[in-house]
């Protein structure tokens, strides 16, 4: 475990459950300007609460990102929203947010099977011994183990029922939690980007111009023989201003021109359940040098 990240969990305001290393891969989605970025990183420690991890790419605390991971013999990734609670250059801490029980009960798997091929198990906080306590199963598979040899056959048995118990409820829990990673990374975006949630085409936010500016045909692009379509996602706003924009497609030159002049259109509010809403939409705008 790497200093930087010790002090990133250590900031936390308290640490309940106890940090287990580990050296896994991990896909991390932030947000930037309203446009998700994946960023790769490598995770160093995890426990039920947070994880530590090495991740190219620069975060901020307090930032709200998705990770997914995928723990060494676990059948299933674990996704899930997290709190950047540490960061320093490329280290930083996270702090799980809405962790499922079947979440949990994956994470506290590993656990045991990371004390059994180490060769014994730490002490347990008592808190964690009441945590765990419906954890029979895979308890006893753990503990058989490291039993004395007089009974070989015996551990072999009662692991291999214990890690079939798992797998069963890991499959019967698969689709719900499946279901709740879906809902919760809905809700997740639109908490972030601020998005709207009514999408309208662009034929019809077309007829609803008021005002349109032309754009400026850069002079750059001019005597570069550049020239084509540019696409931006927009935010119109309740009040039929463009409240914001962002590149889709089209060459850099001539995306910076569009945005300039989309910036200044004015929209007739989009009416919903007879009120101005809100909408999101994509608008074009094509260059030609003839």
């Amino acid at each position: 475990m790497s200093a930087a990240t010790a002090l990133a969990l250590d900031r936390t305001p308290e640490r309940v459950f106890q940090r287990h290393p580990i050296h896994t891969p991990l896909d991390l989605i932030a947000l930037r300007s309203g446009v998700p970025e994946n960023l790769p990183g490598r995770c160093t420690d995890i426990s039920e609460g947070g994880v530590g991890a090495i991740v190219a790419g620069e975060l901020t605390i307090g930032q709200q990102v998705a990770i997914e991971l995928r723990l060494p013999n676990v059948g299933l990734p674990i996704r899930v929203r997290a709190l950047v609670r540490y960061q320093s250059r490329l280290h930083c801490g996270f702090e799980f947010l809405g962790l499922s029980t079947e979440q949990r009960e994956m994470i506290r798997y590993w656990i045991y099977r990371s004390a059994v091929t180490s060769g014994g198990f730490r002490q347990f906080k008592p808190e964690e011994k009441a945590e765990t306590a419906n954890s029979k199963t895979k308890v006893e598979a753990a503990v058989a183990v490291v039993e004395p040899a007089a009974r070989p056959r015996r551990r072999v048995r009662i692991m291999r029922r214990g890690i079939y118990v798992l797998l069963v409820c890991i499959l019967a829990l698969a689709g719900l939690g499946w279901w709740q990673w879906q809902k919760s990374w809905s809700e997740f975006e639109k908490q972030l980007t601020g998005q709207a949630g009514l999408h309208v085409s662009p034929e019809t936010m077309a007829k609803r111009i008021l005002t349109k500016v032309d754009p400026q045909y850069p002079e750059a692009a001019r005597r570069a023989g550049t020239e084509g379509v540019v696409v931006l996602g927009a935010v119109i706003g309740p009040d039929g201003g463009v409240k914001r924009l962002w590149p889709v497609s089209g060459a850099d030159l001539l995306v910076r021109a569009a945005s300039d002049a989309v910036e200044r259109w004015t929209f007739e509010p989009y009416m919903a359940s007879g009120r101005p809403v809100e909408v999101e939409t994509t608008l074009a705008l094509e260059f030609r040098l003839n």
